[in-house]
C-alpha cells in the first residue's frame, strides 16, 4: 500500500552514520542521496527516507508516529536494537515478544537521534503462517533430506527385485538349455534307469 515514508531530522549527514548501520544490520542499504539534504534506504528502491524539513524549519517528532522496519530474523531484531544503542540511539523497548501484538509477535523498539521512534519486527502469526526465516530453512532441509532418504530406500528396493528377477531369468534360462559336457555339447538327460545303471557302474569299479 505504502511507496515510501520519512522522517525529519535535524543533520542529514550525521543521521546518515546512525542509519547506515541500523539498517543495514537488517539487511537494507542506502539506495538515494541528495547530500546534505535527503537519504534514502531500502533493497533496491528508495522506500525510507531522512531528511530536512522542506518547510525549512526544524525537525520535530510526530507523536504516535512510529517506522517499522521488516527484519528477516530474531536475531536481525536484536542487532538492530544493539546497533542502535551502539550509535546513539536510545532504547525504547528491548528485543522480545509483543504478545498484545500476536501470539508470535517478535520486536524492539529505538529513538534515533533525533528522537524518531523506530521498530524492527518479525511478526509471526498462526494465522498467517510466516515464520522465522532460519526455521523455515531448517525445516526444508528436513524435508529434503527426509525425501532424498525416501528415493533412496525406493532406489535400492527396486534395484535388489531387478537383481533378483536377473538372477531367476539367468536360472531359468542356464535350466531351459541344460547341462552341457566338457565339449561344450548339450548333455542329453537320462532316465531314471539310465541314472540307476550309472550308479551301479560306479559302485562296481570301487569294488
Amino acid at each position: 500500500m505504502l511507496h515510501h515514508v520519512s522522517v525529519g531530522v535535524a543533520d542529514v549527514p550525521r543521521a546518515a552514520k546512525f542509519y547506515d548501520a541500523v539498517l543495514g544490520a537488517l539487511g537494507y542499504k542506502r539506495v538515494m542521496e541528495f547530500m546534505p539534504y535527503a537519504i534514502a534506504y531500502g533493497e533496491d528502491a528508495p522506500s525510507f527516507w531522512v531528511q530536512l524539513p522542506n518547510d525549512k524549519h526544524s525537525a520535530s517528532v510526530g507523536n504516535g508516529v512510529h517506522i517499522g522496519f521488516i527484519a528477516h530474523s530474531k536475531q536481525a531484531v536484536e542487532d538492530f536494537h544493539a546497533t542502535a544503542l551502539a550509535n546513539g540511539g536510545k532504547d525504547n523497548g528491548a528485543p522480545g515478544p509483543r504478545p498484545d501484538y500476536g501470539p508470535e509477535y517478535f520486536g524492539a523498539f529505538v529513538l534515533d537521534l533525533d528522537g524518531n521512534k523506530l521498530e524492527a519486527t518479525l511478526a509471526q502469526t498462526a494465522a498467517d503462517g510466516v515464520k522465522d526465516p532460519e526455521e523455515k530453512r531448517k525445516a526444508k532441509e528436513a524435508r529434503k533430506a527426509a525425501k532424498a532418504a525416501t528415493a533412496g530406500a525406493v532406489t535400492d528396493k527396486k534395484a535388489a527385485k531387478k537383481k533378483a528377477k536377473e538372477k531367476a531369468e539367468r536360472k531359468a534360462s542356464k535350466k531351459g538349455k541344460g547341462e552341457k559336457d566338457k565339449s561344450g555339447k548339450k548333455k542329453k538327460k537320462r532316465t531314471p534307469e539310465e541314472k540307476a545303471e550309472r550308479r551301479k557302474l560306479k559302485e562296481a569299479k570301487k569294488t
